[in-house]
């Protein structure tokens, strides 16, 4: 299937009947760009679904952007730029495959910061013409959606709980290009609440992993943050309230462990709105399937308390829990490489002029229909 600058047909297509795989050892280069990590890997799928990891480079921006309490966008694609190559090689050497034992590259297409989104596809294109073998340009999204595939099955369909520092949706995943939006977030993200409530904290970049640090040490019971949505029918979620009241509380903070107690409490009613709002889906979605599974995937799945409390929910609703091994929760080329071959398996492989996105809904077919996918609702747009 073309996947050029018209994607209307994908997204027809999503909503039709999974097509079936074929069977057949496949070994594909993936690229990830998309924000603040240039990443390659390389990863061989076997006919009966078993995920090697051969190689996963990961490239960190964080020093380059920790003076600026978050990423400056032209320096992130300067710095993909400088380091795409020797990351590429990197993966290429530690995997023991040669170019020529490649099935296809794919790369990150969108969604993201598109001047580094452009730079990994890119270089895709380069090796895809030069090797003449397939280019697959992936959803980022859809690369978090496969993530806990790399280490254990999880065989569709399942609901998925998509959290990262810039989405945050509940998935009913059919399969490769076959999911539909539950729920979303209807102003930020949970990942950029935690940052947010981070940087007002006086905490560093990246500031998820610093206030969960912080929040080790605090007792949440002494602030009293709100409850967005609490209630309300569906399985949305709303972050902008609690970010705000934080703020106000971070202010009246005179020690340091005020602010642990502050950092605790925060992350305690972000787990709890995200288990709330899942637990809805998991009653929604277990009326319709027999094998009930719940995968929550992106950097806030690295968060211990959130997949605590996701895990109990699921085992409270009876569903199986999955979360990917932390070093496949925030962005990696290992998942887009995985998405790469599921494609590739599909037959789903891209023009050499797919084009950088800077926004791609993983439900397409449901954002176009969707008013709010053009006047600025984060959920429609991510």
């Amino acid at each position: 299937m073309s996947m050029g600058a018209d994607y209307s047909s994908e997204a027809a297509a999503a909503t039709a009947a999974p097509k079936t795989a074929e069977a057949r050892v496949l070994t594909v280069l993936g690229l990830e760009t998309s924000c603040d990590e240039t990443a390659a890997s390389v990863v061989r799928q076997m006919p009966d679904g078993a995920v090697q990891v051969l190689s996963s480079v990961v490239h960190s921006q964080i020093a380059e952007h920790a003076p600026f309490g978050g990423v400056v966008p032209e320096i992130a694609a300067r710095s993909h730029v400088e380091a795409i190559a020797g990351t590429v090689r990197r993966a290429m050497e530690q995997s023991g495959v040669d170019f020529e034992g490649l099935d296809a590259v794919a790369a990150t297409a969108g969604p993201g910061l598109v001047g580094g989104v452009m730079v990994g596809l890119s270089f895709g294109k380069a090796v895809a013409l030069a090797r003449g073998i397939p280019l697959i340009a992936v959803n980022h999204l859809e690369g978090h959606a496969v993530s806990a595939r790399l280490a254990a099955p999880a065989p569709y369909p399942f609901l998925l709980l998509l959290v990262s520092g810039g989405h945050c949706q509940l998935m009913e995943v059919r399969g490769i290009g076959h999911m539909t939006r539950l729920g979303a977030t209807i102003d930020d993200a949970a990942g950029e609440a935690f940052d947010k409530i981070a940087k007002t904290l006086g905490l560093g970049y990246p500031g998820g992993p610093a206030l969960e640090k912080l929040a080790a040490t605090g007792d949440g019971a002494r602030f009293d943050l709100p409850r967005a949505l609490l209630g309300r029918k569906g399985c949305d979620f709303s972050f902008s309230g609690l970010k705000t009241a934080a703020a106000k509380l971070a202010a009246t903070c005179e020690t340091d462990q005020d602010r642990a107690d502050l950092a605790d409490a925060v992350q305690k009613a972000i787990a709890r709105q995200l288990t709330e709002r899942s637990a809805r889906a998991m009653d929604d979605y277990g009326t319709r399937h027999e094998h009930r599974l719940l995968v929550v995937a992106g950097g806030v799945a690295a968060n211990r308390t959130v997949r605590t409390e996701l895990e109990r929910a699921a085992t409270a609703c009876g569903f199986e829990f999955m979360a990917p091994p932390l070093a496949y929760c925030t962005d990696n080329a290992a998942m887009i490489a995985l998405a790469g071959a599921e494609r590739l398996a599909l037959g789903l492989v891209s023009d050499i002029d797919v084009a950088a996105r800077p926004r791609w809904p993983l439900d397409e077919a449901t954002a176009l229909a969707d008013p709010l996918y053009k006047t600025g609702r984060k959920g429609a747009k991510a």
